[in-house]
């Protein structure tokens, strides 16, 4: 298995802990507990990931000349992620987030976007990666701009490399600039230089202003938008409901890099739904849509069957949100089907 490269969005996560009591209420001092910092982003979660599942990544992303990238640099070793590839930009500033989880309520983000807001893929040259990965989009700015040209230019750029392309995605602000773009046009744009795709779906219903909540027939409208307009590989994490996989022909995915050419025939014309691997006690949901990426990716680069690719994607997310590294243990131990998977993958 050669090289994954993990490219686009990067900052450092700042977590209090808060209690049942914590609000924001102007003129009080409320009482909160210990604070927790991490790397997070598309390339800190999604590379850490892959690493724990035992890749070799290679980060792609820029900080700033600040006391918050060193924090982040030290927090991506301890991932087993090196630095060296990160570009630092003198007199910005690293990106941050500040990550509000009240508890029983969904997460909250106050993000400052800093140096991602320069990252338009223009210094990157993908090389010597089965398989280029590409996170967060919506919260790279210059890379969406102009009708998202440097995004497609750098897709294009990884599949002449040899690799396999993967996009991210994120859920789209409607109040930002980046909300204001025309998103339909933008995913039918690079969809043929999209070879897997692997957004949630509050990230595609907040990109395509859909309103509607989840239900089978949505899943299918868009995955069968997605596929039709050209991407290989559609794979739709929907939380409870599930991880939805739909695939395109075989002459399309064998067009598709060095990893998706290597299953082409085995992954072509598929259709699968995996129900969430149950985990005794949810400690976090932030990240796990980036850990289900990473073991979907991890197993097409293994060349596994697809469905368990998709089982590996689904134990990865839930090793996650119980608070474990989705390690080859720690996701064995969730879905003891994947331990063949590493009795056959080339060290």
């Amino acid at each position: 298995m050669n090289a994954i490269a993990v490219a686009g969005h990067l900052c450092l996560d700042i977590i209090p802990r808060l209690g049942s009591t914590a609000s924001v209420a102007p003129g009080q001092l409320i009482e909160v507990g210990a604070l927790t910092m991490t790397a997070g982003g598309s390339v800190a979660n999604t590379g850490g990931a892959l690493a724990a599942l035992g890749a070799r990544v290679v980060p792609i992303a820029t900080v700033g000349h600040d006391a918050i990238a060193q924090i982040l640099c030290e927090k991506l070793g301890e991932l087993g992620l090196d630095t060296a590839g990160l570009v630092t930009i003198v007199g910005g500033s690293t990106s941050y987030s500040l990550v509000i989880e009240s508890p029983g309520q969904d997460r909250t983000f106050w993000h400052h976007t800093g140096t991602n807001a320069t990252f338009d893929g223009s210094a990157v040259v993908p090389a010597d990666v089965d398989i280029f990965h590409l996170g967060y989009p919506p919260l790279l700015p210059a890379l969406v701009a102009h009708d998202a040209a440097p995004l497609h230019r750098l897709l294009e750029a990884a599949r002449r490399s040899g690799a396999t392309t993967s996009v991210d995605l994120a859920v789209v602000d409607p109040t930002s600039a980046v909300g204001a773009l025309n998103w339909p046009a933008i995913l039918e744009a690079i969809a043929p230089v999209t070879d897997v795709l692997t957004p949630s779906l509050d990230d595609l219903t907040s990109a395509l202003g859909i309103t509607e909540s989840f239900s089978f027939d949505l899943i299918d409208r868009l995955s069968n938008w997605l596929i039709a307009a050209g991407v290989g590989v559609v794979a739709i994490s929907a939380g409870s409901h599930g991880l939805f996989i739909r695939t395109a022909g075989a002459a399309r995915l064998a067009a598709g890099g060095s990893a998706l050419a290597a299953v082409s025939r085995e992954w072509a014309e598929r259709e699968l739904r995996w129900a969430p691997v149950e985990v005794e006690t949810v400690l976090t949901t932030n990240g796990a849509g980036d850990a289900a990426s990473a073991g979907l990716l991890y197993g097409l680069a293994a060349g596994a069957d697809l469905e368990y690719a998709g089982l590996l994607a689904t134990a990865a997310a839930a090793a996650h949100i119980g608070g474990a590294r989705p390690t080859p243990a720690a996701v064995c131990a969730l879905a003891p089907a994947l331990e063949s998977l590493w009795e056959r993958t080339p060290s």
